[in-house]
C-alpha cells in the first residue's frame, strides 16, 4: 500500500508495535534535490520507534555530505539518536558501492553505513551464508596445534567445514544506472539503492507475511523486493511524481 504523503502522516495512524521490519534509505545533507521536500529526522525516528514490533528491525541506510573539506557525521549522529530513544544498534554494516566518487585530496568515497537497529532483541535472524570458504567437506589439521591450559601442545583432529559461511557484514552490491536495478522505470527517481540491498536485508531480518516498512519509498525499492520474498508492505512517499513511478514500476496502475 502507497501512501502519497509525509511519512509522519502515514506512521501517526498506525497502532504500537505494528511494523516488523523497516528498510529504507533517507535523503540526506542535501545530497540529491527530492524535490524540495525535507523531513523531520527525530520525529520520525521516534514514531519508527513506537510503531516497530517488539524484536523488530530498522535498516537505516545513510551517508555523509562533505561540506568545506569536512564530513557531516549526520550518519553518527543519526545512529545515536536511535540510541537514545531506545532501539538497539543491532550492527553497524558498510554497503560497499562498485561505483566511487573520486576526490583530488581524500581517497575515493564507495560506501555507505547501514544501521541495523532493533527494538530489543530481532526476533528474526536469517543470516546469510553464501560466503564461498577456501576448504570444503573435511579438512585436516594434521600440521596445526593449539596451547592447552597445562601449557602442553595438543593436534587438531579433523574439523567438517562447510563450502559456504557467514556473510560479512560489509556487502559489496553493484549499483548504478543499469546495474542496481532490474527495471528502467526506476531510473526515472534520481536516487536508487540496488534491489539486491534491500532483497537481502529483507531475507535477513523477516519472514514470510511480517509486514516492511519503508518511509521513504522514492522509486518503490523496498516493496518490489518485499513482493518477491512474499513479505507485506506498506510505504510512505510525500511526492507525486515519484508515487506514479512506483505505480508503474509494481505495476499497480492507479493504486494507492
Amino acid at each position: 500500500m502507497i501512501y502519497n504523503e509525509d511519512c509522519l502522516d502515514t506512521m501517526l495512524r498506525m497502532k504500537d508495535n505494528h511494523i516488523d521490519l523497516t528498510v529504507t534509505s533517507p535523503p540526506y545533507d542535501n545530497l540529491r534535490d527530492y524535490k524540495g521536500y525535507s523531513f523531520d529526522f527525530e520525529s520520525i525516528a521516534k514514531e519508527l520507534y513506537r510503531v516497530t514490533k517488539d524484536g523488530g528491525v530498522v535498516v537505516w541506510i545513510v551517508g555523509d555530505a562533505t561540506i568545506k573539506g569536512s564530513e557531516t557525521g549526520t550518519s553518527f549522529k543519526q545512529a545515536l539518536f536511535f540510541k537514545e530513544i531506545g532501539f538497539r544498534l543491532h550492527d553497524t554494516m558498510i554497503y560497499e558501492k562498485s561505483g566511487v566518487m573520486p576526490s583530488k585530496n581524500r581517497y575515493c568515497q564507495m560506501f555507505e553505513y547501514m544501521f541495523v537497529l532493533s527494538k530489543g532483541k530481532p526476533k528474526t535472524t536469517n543470516l546469510l551464508k553464501d560466503r564461498k570458504n577456501n576448504w570444503g567437506g573435511t579438512k585436516t589439521f594434521s600440521n596445526i596445534t593449539s596451547r592447552q591450559k597445562d601449557g602442553t601442545l595438543k593436534k587438531k583432529a579433523q574439523k567438517e567445514i562447510n563450502n559456504f559461511g557467514m556473510r560479512f557484514n560489509i556487502w559489496r552490491v553493484i549499483n548504478g544506472n543499469g546495474f542496481g536495478q532490474k527495471d528502467k522505470i526506476a531510473y526515472k527517481h534520481p536516487a536508487t539503492f540496488p534491489e539486491q540491498l534491500a532483497n537481502d536485508h529483507i531475507i535477513s531480518w523477516s519472514n514470510e507475511n511480517d509486514l516492511v516498512y519503508d518511509p521513504f519509498m522514492g522509486s518503490g525499492t523496498t516493496a518490489k523486493m518485499a513482493i518477491a520474498n512474499n513479505r507485506n508492505w506498506i510505504g510512505s512517499e510525500i511526492s507525486k511524481e515519484y508515487c506514479d513511478i512506483i505505480r508503474e514500476r509494481l505495476n499497480l496502475k492507479n493504486k494507492v
